[in-house]
């Protein structure tokens, strides 16, 4: 293994992943990047607007890296992916980046839809060219 990206929300279902992925990046001794994705919506008639702030993002991603620092990661990397849909753009980013293993959190998916991932994990797990792990 030689890179692992995680995906949070900043959920509490995130921070689940983030702390499996910095005890992954801890006993691989592997690089760990932290990334979010700002959904962006509007546009055509309408002007874009992202789901979150510049502030939000830079607190999530934050609590994110002093997550894994006390899970034993000593650097953790962080980065913000802004895009319309959360599963494409994780995907895209680890495939272009060279992440060879992805992790991301679940929670209690609702409806039928999703009987045991939901809809994003199940979609990362789907698309992903490398291994993939969901974090519950």
């Amino acid at each position: 293994m030689k890179k692992i990206l995680c995906a949070t929300d900043g959920s509490s279902h995130g921070d689940t992943a983030v702390r499996f992925a910095a005890r992954l990046s801890k006993f691989e001794n592997t690089p760990l990047t932290i990334c979010t994705v700002n959904v962006l919506a509007g546009g055509l008639r309408g002007p874009q607007i992202y789901q979150h702030t510049d502030g939000e993002i830079s607190k999530l991603l934050n609590d994110a890296a002093a997550v894994a620092k006390d899970a034993g990661v000593k650097a953790a990397s962080v980065v913000e992916l802004d895009a319309r849909e959360i599963a494409p753009a994780v995907v895209s980013y680890a495939a272009k980046e060279g992440f060879d293993h992805i992790v991301t959190g679940t929670g209690d998916p609702r409806g039928v839809r999703r009987l045991v991932l939901g809809s994003v994990a199940a979609s990362i797990a789907g698309s992903a060219e490398c291994a993939v792990t969901v974090a519950r």
